[in-house]
């Protein structure tokens, strides 16, 4: 049975962890250390006398068709004195394409080089942090980046095929050489191979789609903010999120000499791509959750429910495919946007990744996978913690909207509206949620909005929902937007302001070692928050011509009546005792989903519109929750203030992206 398959391979991994776990210690332990167990790596090399080398791996692609196999370039950095005593040591890797065009972090730190070509700055702290503590830390240039060869095919065969390839050469399967060019061989005699990889963003989409290749050696990934499927990124059901595609991407990334090489890969991801929102070939291949079933590693996956780059529904999906594998898990849930839990929980982070790699990588029994699954920020820099993600109590629950008393403003129930029920809108693509959210309690022409009664408990979603909208079009084509809106005063992380939910100060913290030309001190920042009357926690898009396919949009006939499906993406929120639940729906959800080529109006049939909600307790917790609160006689505000409006942002995962 798959259950008991499942159960099996935790069992078996948690053994094998465990039974490493003192040979481990004994072999990374420093010379003349005692014998006692061992439960976390402490900083006893040398990161000044580190060796500092650069290898080029042979991904066994012709990704630029040059004739010759593409070479990625990888940068290392590791401790000399246990190759000098002949211990192998772990490795954790980040493969990027933002090296030398973007950088990483919050302070956009590039890898540099002395005079001779030698890496001098390895970006972030991993390396300051992990090389002192018995790891080597690996950067890798993604193929068509730095200096790599081949293209940057976003996502695709290339993109994982370079840091894959990395994973088999640590562990003897590809050849290395020590320049890009010549034919002396470098081999990785110093690691045992285990590897784990780590990124934000595109670095951490990567880490995701060789986890899903099943690649022997790969023990952990911590993909940060990362990409499940690249469909999803551009795509929702059809519907356009950016007004452009993977070729702009891959030209902001690659190195100037790749561009002019790789002008069949650009056509290929412009043709291959098309605009229409069709599910092609291409997309499939970018699809690492349908591949969920091969990866072996465990995964701390690391999101900001306000994420509106990369957005939670790659969390949320990619979360569900591990789960029906029994693949060991760990997450962390923020309040923030596109923020690194290096600047939103420092200490923290610092602390639970140390442990993290030393249980998977070192094999030390410290505890981490025995704890909590889940950190959950429920207010800024307040956590709460569960023993499992989404909570056991989580049951979906059916709630359908109904005809309120003025039009467009509903009610949201767990009784079905009656036939013949509508409300109408049509869709301005000049509006967006936080103008459907501000006015919920009037009757507004481009939104229909349905609110549940004030509660009298809290209650909880956790989780992926869905909502299924029954919808009669005026013109041959539509976009459906649907959101979920915590209706009530709250202090919340400001993710829609520059920084996302965080402010950058001046003072500097300082995590692991340095050099002359890599410092581990970075910025400090503190949590930006805003007081709102609202919060948007879950959204969802769709092209209403995909009603029939996910995979293929068609034609409208105007005064027909469509049924389609909406995804909302994952979160995990409580809206308190004495505010409201909403459902609102709407047309063009404006910066955050392309318009359609018309301007529709749509006719909702209420009774054959639903949505299907996560609830902590199920149906009994919503009726516990809606019952028993006695609301205020006050008259409510016209318009409800929130964070500011979505702002445009650029299809760079991880980059500079507003």
């Amino acid at each position: 049975m798959p259950i008991r398959a499942r159960s099996t391979r935790l069992t078996y991994r948690s053994l094998v962890v465990a039974a490493s776990a003192a040979l481990m210690a004994m072999t990374l332990a420093p010379t003349g250390a005692h014998s006692a167990p061992v439960r976390e790596s402490r900083p006893v090399y040398s990161y000044e006398n580190a060796i500092r080398e650069s290898v080029w791996v042979d991904t066994r692609l012709d990704g630029d068709g040059d004739g010759k196999t593409d070479r990625v370039a990888v940068d290392i950095v590791r401790p000399r004195e246990p190759a000098q005593q002949g211990r192998k040591i772990p490795v954790i890797m980040d493969a990027s394409p933002y090296y030398s065009c973007c950088g990483r972090g919050n302070e956009s730190q590039k890898k540099t080089y002395d005079a001779n070509g030698n890496v001098v700055q390895f970006p972030l702290y991993y390396d300051n942090f992990f090389v002192p503590r018995g790891y080597a830390f690996v950067a890798v240039d993604l193929a068509g980046t730095n200096r790599s060869d081949g293209c940057v095919d976003v996502g695709g065969r290339s993109d994982i095929q370079s840091a894959k390839a990395v994973v088999d050469w640590l562990n003897g399967r590809a050849r290395g050489y020590t320049t890009r060019t010549g034919s002396a061989p470098a081999n990785a005699g110093w690691t045992n191979g285990d590897t784990g990889m780590i990124g934000k963003s595109y670095d951490g989409t990567i880490a995701n789609g060789v986890a899903s290749t099943g690649v022997e050696g790969l023990k952990t990934i911590v993909p940060i903010a990362a990409i499940s499927s690249w469909y999803d990124y551009y795509f929702a059901k059809g519907a356009p999120l950016y007004d452009s595609g993977p070729e702009w991407l891959s030209d902001y990334v690659e190195s100037p000499e790749a561009r002019a090489r790789c002008q069949a890969v650009q056509k290929r991801l412009v043709d291959e791509a098309p605009r229409t929102g069709d599910l092609t070939r291409l997309w499939s291949e970018r699809d690492y959750v349908r591949n969920a079933d091969n990866v072996q590693a465990s995964v701390f996956a690391v999101h900001g429910k306000q994420d509106l780059n990369v957005r939670t529904k790659h969390f949320g999906q990619w979360w569900d495919a591990l789960a029906d594998q029994g693949v060991e898990r760990k997450v962390w849930l923020s309040q923030t946007g596109h923020v690194d839990p290096f600047d939103f929980r420092r200490t923290e982070w610092t602390q639970t990744l140390h442990r993290w790699f030393d249980h998977y990588l070192l094999g030390y029994d410290n505890g981490i996978d025995r704890e909590p699954m889940a950190d959950i920020e429920r207010a800024p820099d307040q956590w709460s913690t569960d023993r499992v993600w989404p909570p056991r109590a989580t049951g979906t629950t059916s709630l359908r909207p109904g005809k309120g008393t003025a039009a467009g403003v509903g009610t949201l129930a767990l009784t079905p509206a009656r036939r013949g029920e509508t409300e109408t809108f049509t869709d301005d693509r000049t509006l967006d949620e936080t103008d459907w959210a501000a006015a919920i309690d009037t009757s507004t022409p481009a939104k229909a909005g349905f609110i549940t009664k004030p509660l009298g408990r809290d209650l909880r979603i956790s989780g992926s929902s869905k909502v299924t909208i029954t919808a009669t079009p005026s013109t041959t084509n539509a976009h459906l937007s649907a959101v979920l809106v915590d209706l009530g005063p709250d202090n919340i992380r400001d993710y829609a302001a520059a920084g996302e939910g965080i402010t950058t100060l001046t003072e500097r913290t300082c995590w692991g070692a340095s050099t002359p030309g890599d410092s581990p001190c970075f910025k400090v920042t503190k949590a930006r928050t805003a007081a709102v009357d609202y919060t948007v926690f879950s959204r969802g898009w769709a092209d209403l011509g995909n009603y029939a396919s996910d995979a293929k949009g068609r034609p409208l006939t105007p005064g027909t009546a469509y049924t389609i499906t909406l995804d909302l993406h994952a979160s995990d929120h409580v809206v308190p005792a004495g505010h409201r639940l909403a459902l609102i729906v709407g047309g063009t959800d404006r910066d955050l989903i392309d318009p359609p080529a018309s301007t529709p109006t749509l006719t909702l049939d209420l009774a054959r519109t639903s949505a299907k909600l996560p609830i902590v307790g199920g149906a009994p917790a919503f009726v516990r929750a809606t019952t028993g609160f006695q609301a205020s006689a006050a008259p409510r505000e016209p318009r409800l203030s929130g964070v500011a409006e979505p702002r445009r942002i650029r299809p760079i995962p991880g980059g500079s992206a507003r």
